[in-house]
């Protein structure tokens, strides 16, 4: 029994899909408009603050937003150019006159995002021009070059967490030397590189905290991690707010208690999670997570009661079809209610941006499921987050247990599932449920979960369900941080089919 039920995600190029109702899927769905707006443009020509003319930027990316604890907002930016800059994206250009630095600093005071951020200052090294405040070598190979990933104040004390990058590789992926911290006692006029809070990476490229997000709580700094690049896992670490500097003083969350072993950190969220920010929202009374998801080409969002989780699934913020090369969000700490304000960055035209979007929360049970209804497919068969093993798609029919879609499987013999992978937290009890409707000769189906080396944690396992039936399984965790869900049938000859629906994920308390 349990090989029967070891499904893999295989190539479907040129497989033939059969709906598991009367009528085909219907055609591709047109996407849905992003939830969010864009509120101004705040960098480079056309911009609100004109910041070419006053502080010889041009082109830039990030915009990583924290406050100085003195009635400031303070801004770091990425790779940055001057009038040279040509575009689109980092580095193009007329070399003697692209300006290029690594990173630069920009102060606002305004307190009235409905109509954009006013910069205005910079950390400069010349009247009206924005200085490189983190040095870097420039060298490919060795230090391409520094670009921060996060800020923080502790006192009159602010601090940055950067990246130093060894290269740059194909789209979405980057390798760098270290993370680090670096501080500043004059409101980010100079910076000091600390030369031992550093998070060396490994001869893998895979350390989990070299790109950062930075919030504060309860007289800790915490630290949600990543590594290089845009597909990794989210982490956490914290370390008592005085000791910032201290590497050794900070500590991992394993999944039950801190520990001083970095490898020891678990995932609090599945990736691919990049350039993410941390904040807490007091008007829903939950963490938010925002990020992007660079399989889905969309920031998202995840809530939490707690930052080590459990977090919600993923609800879309902004769609990358509506804002094309979009990446690089942080949310802005004066962000007030359920009026949520963030920079984000587009790849052309390379320049940074002030979005808003309306928080809302329904009350109902946190759902560690992302789009758990189907309604964000938009192919003919299930995409990230979802993974399809076997033959089936996306109903789109109006034959869900609820909402337009649903995901279907068909076929006369093997296993076939819907599956996607999910973060939970050690050694707690969860239940998976879902909505299932089959085929009346449909003798053997399940809904399970195992973990990602395969090992088969709990099922239910059933016959036919002609009407739409919840069915659920309850499970303990045990050790895995990341579970697989599945829902599926398997076949013994005859034409069967099966429809998921509505699948809930949750923590029992």
């Amino acid at each position: 029994m349990r090989n029967r039920w070891l499904f893999v995600l295989p190539a479907l190029v040129g497989a033939a899909l059969v709906p598991a109702g009367p009528a085909m899927p219907g055609a591709v769905a047109a996407p849905v408009p992003s939830p969010a707006e864009r509120v101004a443009k705040l960098t480079g020509p056309q911009s609100i603050n004109d910041t070419e003319a006053r502080f010889g930027l041009k082109a830039t990316d990030l915009g990583i937003l924290w406050d100085n604890g003195s009635g400031e907002i303070l801004t770091a930016f990425g790779d940055s150019y001057g009038s040279g800059w040509t575009g689109p994206g980092g580095g193009a250009g007329d070399p003697a006159t692209l300006d290029w630095r690594c990173n630069l600093l920009l102060r606002s005071k305004d307190r009235n995002l409905a109509d954009g951020m006013a910069l205005d200052s910079a950390a400069e090294d010349r009247p009206g021009h924005a200085k490189e405040f983190l040095g870097c070598k420039k060298v490919d190979r060795d230090e391409h070059t520094v670009i921060p990933t996060g800020g923080i104040s502790v006192g009159k004390r602010q601090y940055v967490q950067y990246m130093s990058v060894n290269y740059w590789g194909p789209a979405g992926s980057w390798f760098t030397n270290y993370s680090g911290f670096a501080y500043s006692d004059d409101n980010g006029q100079t910076w000091t590189k600390s030369p031992t809070a550093r998070w060396q990476n490994t001869p893998a490229w895979d350390s989990n905290f070299q790109m950062v997000a930075l919030t504060r709580s309860a007289g800790y700094v915490y630290m949600v991690g990543t590594p290089n690049g845009r597909f990794g896992n989210a982490y956490l670490a914290r370390v008592p707010e005085q000791r910032v500097l201290d590497k050794k003083a900070w500590r991992y969350w394993d999944g039950r208690s801190w520990s001083g072993a970095e490898r020891s950190a678990v995932p609090i969220a599945v990736g691919p999670v990049s350039e993410v920010s941390v904040q807490w929202n007091a008007a829903l009374g939950k963490w938010l997570m925002m990020y992007l998801d660079e399989q889905r080409a969309s920031v998202v969002l995840r809530t939490s009661l707690s930052l080590t989780g459990p977090w919600s699934g993923e609800q879309v913020v902004v769609r990358g079809t509506d804002f094309p090369g979009l990446y690089g969000t942080f949310m802005h700490p004066w962000s007030s209610g359920t009026d949520l304000y963030f920079t984000m960055s587009q790849w052309d035209p390379y320049n940074v941006f002030l979005m808003h979007t309306k928080l809302t929360d329904d009350g109902q049970i946190t759902n560690l499921v992302t789009d758990p209804g189907f309604e964000a497919q938009s192919g003919a068969t299930p995409s990230a987050p979802w993974q399809l093993s076997g033959r089936g798609g996306i109903d789109r029919a109006g034959l869900g247990h609820s909402g337009t879609n649903n995901a279907y499987l068909r076929d006369s013999i093997g296993a076939h599932a819907v599956q996607q992978n999910v973060a939970v937290r050690p050694y707690h009890r969860y239940r998976l449920s879902a909505w299932v409707r089959t085929a009346e000769n449909n003798s053997e189906t399940v809904l399970g979960v195992r973990g990602l080396r395969g090992r088969t944690i709990a099922e239910r396992v059933g016959g036919a369900h002609p009407e739409y039936t919840k069915v659920s399984v309850d499970f303990t965790s045990g050790r895995e941080s990341l579970v697989q869900l599945y829902a599926g049938f398997f076949g013994h000859g005859q034409d069967v089919w099966l429809q998921v629906d509505d699948v809930v994920l949750e923590e029992l308390r």
